[in-house]
């Protein structure tokens, strides 16, 4: 009985032993490759802002990819006036580091969005933006926004780029969402984005985009047929809420101001 006792404790020391030792191996490799992980995630982003710009390249290299994006000036902007702020408004040297989404959670650093507001689905909307902008012998060229909102399953999270003139649409995408491959999913599909291009996001009224997505498709003879894309095949929920993402964000409560004060010369 004794030996049978001592079989057991041995066991379970043992088990308890590599149980330990694994432990500490997991959380040595989460640690050592915590800086490459986040080297990938800033490098995901950076391509979806140039496939929104219509700059990355089929295969570019990471260098490719690091050396296109640095053309672009990154800021931070006050959603609420539209003027630009400094990075140390939000605690961070580099804006490049500010996680708006992040922010968006804070009581402290975001706004509450009243539900009869809140069309996107966001909740809460985060008082600093990150916008990437892009100048070419000193003229405005182009400005890429990120944006966010409610589909069907889940939340949509993307950029929207705008031509020089700040009305004009130059690519749209998503590089996160659970939309239903197929369905909602086809906001991945190159053919439905290629749509969004050269689309006009205001009519006479700088501060009310005019975005709409139809059923059924844009007819030849549509009124109004530049601000229209066809929607998503058997995807309406997911549709709408592209829809009034886009119309959220470009509105008066997101980067309406922002894009008012840059039309002007004012920032």
């Amino acid at each position: 009985m004794a030996k049978a006792k001592e079989t057991v404790s041995r066991t379970l020391i043992v088990a308890l032993v590599l149980s330990i030792v694994f432990s500490v191996v997991v959380s040595t490799a989460a640690v050592s490759l915590r800086p490459a992980q986040i080297k990938n995630q800033n490098l995901d982003i950076k391509s979806n802002i140039l496939a929104a710009a219509g700059m990355l390249e089929t295969g570019a290299s990471a260098d490719q990819i690091e050396e296109t994006f640095e053309l672009f000036d990154v800021r931070l902007v006050d959603l609420e006036t539209g003027d630009f702020v400094e990075p140390s408004a939000v605690d961070v040297e580099d804006p490049m580091k500010y996680d708006m989404y992040k922010a968006a959670s804070d009581p402290k650093l975001s706004t509450n969005i009243p539900s009869s507001e809140d069309k996107a689905g966001i909740k809460r909307r985060p008082n600093i933006a990150k916008v990437y902008t892009l100048s070419e012998n000193g003229d405005l060229v182009r400005v890429v926004l990120p944006v966010h909102g409610y589909g069907l399953w889940s939340t949509l999270y993307g950029f929207v780029s705008l031509e020089g003139d700040l009305n004009t649409i130059e690519g749209l995408g998503f590089y996160a969402h659970a939309e239903t491959p197929g369905l909602g999913g086809e906001v991945d599909n190159p053919r439905w984005k290629q749509q969004w291009v050269g689309k006009e996001l205001y009519g006479d009224d700088p501060t009310e985009p005019q975005i709409q997505l139809v059923k059924g498709g844009v007819g030849a003879d549509a009124k109004n047929k530049e601000h229209k894309i066809d929607a998503l095949s058997g995807a309406t929920l997911t549709s709408r809420g592209v829809e009034q993402l886009v119309n959220y964000w470009m509105g008066d409560r997101g980067y309406a101001p922002f894009l008012k004060k840059l039309r002007e010369g004012e920032v």
